[in-house]
């Protein structure tokens, strides 16, 4: 996850804390454009993701096996 991903999910979620609170101390009213920004931020990161070129499946590394004796 690259920064810029990081601080649109985190700031997202901080978005989303500040509305429920001001839903609960001031009404639905009042935290509306709250909502709507941090739902906003939320589709934004999902529009990042993907985008992304999807990165082939890595190789596993091969073990020697050990013979019991």
């Amino acid at each position: 996850m690259k920064l810029v991903d990081a601080l649109l999910l985190s700031l997202s979620l901080a978005l989303m804390i500040v509305g429920i609170h001001q839903t609960v101390t001031q009404g639905v009213e009042a935290s509306y454009a709250i909502f709507m920004f941090a739902v906003a931020l939320l589709f934004w990161f999902q529009y990042r993701r993907m985008q992304k070129p999807e990165e082939p499946p890595t190789p596993k590394k091969k073990t020697k096996s050990r013979k019991k004796r």
